[in-house]
């Protein structure tokens, strides 16, 4: 089938960025993305570039180049998904939050609804693509959904998967390891492979099934997630003997069969995948009675949990143990640098720990505002919105943000920590002034001289 017209249903950190930049390489190709966010969809449609709905390095310079030329932004669902010969689903799959399977399955609803709104409006024949994260078998119920609306139109149903790191998506999409497409119809896998096939080398268009391909998605992050587990419950030894965990971070990176990547000791790691996938992995895994396997994956969340609440106690007991009434600074809410993405970011859970223990918090982070801090808060349900108001207060400057505080925690790794007047900030704290750097990136020499009580992890 040639391709002229592709929906991307839903405008996410997902179907953003993959569809600006399939827009900026198939010229000949319209691409729409379509969501019934209309706040969502004005923001894309913004002509003020700044105000995108997603930060990613890169993405604002292609949004420009392509926007109203071949690429757009719509809450025409129907007519969207009518003229379409491809149309990629990119909806949200929380963990579910009710129900069986709570706490660890995939919530699927929106999937379905992508499905059967597909299935109703159809005339023609349609290649679907499954882009969101899902568990195995998905393909499977979208295909029953399809297949059963007693039109005579045909659906080829895909899985491509996304294997993009937030922070450097664009450059993932420009330049990927590989573009793995799962399917039945050869047909159908080669019109999709003609798509990327205009700026990847074939070579790195991987072709399988489509249950090969689901699995593969939630491996790879499964595996990521593991190394990083794997390096941070080494910190807590390392705290605990003469041991530095960037040494044995460096010694046993320099293994080939190991390399460095995913090795950083930290908080723990966050963002809308890794703990998702897993746990439903994990899920999966038990729905087969396969309990060693669930058990092995479940670890790598609980270590990652262990980690979070290790720093937040770690925090308290050494401020004498009790931060009640005290200002805590918070440098950093995004779950990594370079994005605005706060999904499962380890700050959320760390603050609502220290919160629990009655004390006020300082957020300043460089591009998420108050609202999603607000937003992120309230949705844990610990408290009230109006005490999450009370006690924590979001900053537009770091200065301002660490005034007076008795403790600064370093929550994510932007560039830009490592460039401020620490002393600045050391004059205008509380002391003693202290320091729980949760990314290692801070020079602790520097900042003991300065005179901070200085605090890592694996050090």
């Amino acid at each position: 089938m040639k391709i002229t017209k592709i929906c991307c249903i839903g405008a996410g950190y997902v179907g953003g960025p993959t569809m600006a930049v399939i827009a900026k390489k198939n010229p000949n190709i319209k691409v729409t993305i379509v969501d019934i966010n209309e706040e969502r969809i004005a923001a894309w449609n913004d002509e003020d570039l700044s105000k995108l709905p997603i930060y990613e390095p890169g993405l604002a310079e292609i949004v420009a180049e392509t926007r109203g030329k071949n690429l757009f932004f719509s809450t025409a669902i129907d007519e969207t998904i009518k003229e379409s010969e491809m149309i990629f689903i990119s909806v949200n799959t929380p963990t579910k939050t009710y129900g069986k399977g709570k706490g660890m399955a995939a919530d699927l609803k929106y999937v379905e609804l992508c499905a059967r709104n597909i299935a109703e409006v159809s005339t023609t024949d349609k290649i679907v693509v499954e882009k969101s994260t899902l568990p195995v078998r998905t393909a499977q119920a979208i295909k029953s959904i399809l297949h059963n609306t007693g039109k005579d139109v045909k659906f080829e149903i895909l899985s491509n998967p996304e294997f993009l790191a937030e922070g450097t998506a664009i450059q993932d999409l420009l330049n990927p390891d590989r573009v793995l497409i799962g399917g039945e119809s050869g047909d159908a896998i080669e019109s999709l492979a003609n798509v990327y096939g205009s700026w990847v080398p074939q070579e790195r268009i991987l072709r399988t099934n489509v249950w090969s391909s689901e699995l593969s998605k939630l491996t790879a992050n499964a595996f990521l997630a593991q190394r990083i587990s794997s390096i941070n419950a080494i910190s807590e030894l390392c705290e605990h003997t003469e041991a530095n965990v960037d040494e044995v971070a460096k010694a046993i990176g320099m293994d080939s069969r190991i390399g460095p990547k995913f090795l950083n000791a930290s908080i723990g790691f966050g963002g809308s995948c890794f703990q998702k996938d897993i746990l439903n992995l994990v899920y999966i895994a038990r729905s087969y009675n396969l309990n060693a396997v669930a058990d092995y994956w479940e670890q790598v969340i609980i270590l990652n949990d262990h980690q979070k609440r290790r720093f937040s106690d770690n925090l308290i007991s050494t401020l004498y143990n009790t931060v009640s009434g005290k200002k805590i600074a918070m440098l950093g809410w995004a779950f990594k640098k370079d994005t605005n993405d706060t999904r499962e970011s380890a700050a959320i859970y760390v603050a609502d720990h220290l919160l629990n223990e009655q004390a006020n918090i300082a957020v300043y982070d460089p591009k998420v505002n108050n609202k999603k801090v607000q937003a992120d808060l309230n949705y844990l349900n610990t408290r009230s919105e109006e005490e999450n108001n009370d006690l924590v207060k979001s900053y537009s400057d770091p200065y301002e943000t660490s005034k007076d505080a008795h403790a600064i925690a370093i929550m994510t790794e932007w560039d830009e920590f490592k460039t401020y007047d620490w002393e600045k900030i050391y004059n205008q704290m509380k002391k003693p002034a202290f320091i729980f750097d949760g990314r290692n990136i801070l020079n602790k020499e520097e900042m003991t001289k300065i005179g901070f009580e200085y605090s890592s992890i694996g050090k």
